[in-house]
């Protein structure tokens, strides 16, 4: 009889599960605050012109030493 007395738990659809669970983990976040989201958007930005920069003159570099080597 106690086995009869216990609920018997619907399964859970995998999709309702994800969801469930993200916004459980959303809400643990620290998301920063405005001030901190410009700096840090700003600092991206920069070492993206920055690593551009050095990648285009690599670039430049190895396409004038192939044309040295090649004689082109």
């Amino acid at each position: 009889m106690a086995e009869k007395a216990k609920k018997v738990r619907k399964t859970e659809n995998g999709i309702q599960r994800y969801f469930r669970e993200t916004t459980g983990e959303l809400r643990k976040v620290s998301w920063p605050t405005w001030p901190e989201a410009k700096r840090l958007t700003g600092l991206v930005l920069l070492v993206m012109v920055v690593v551009g920069i050095f990648l285009a003159g690599m670039d430049y570099a190895a396409s004038e030493l192939l044309g040295l080597v090649l004689g082109l």
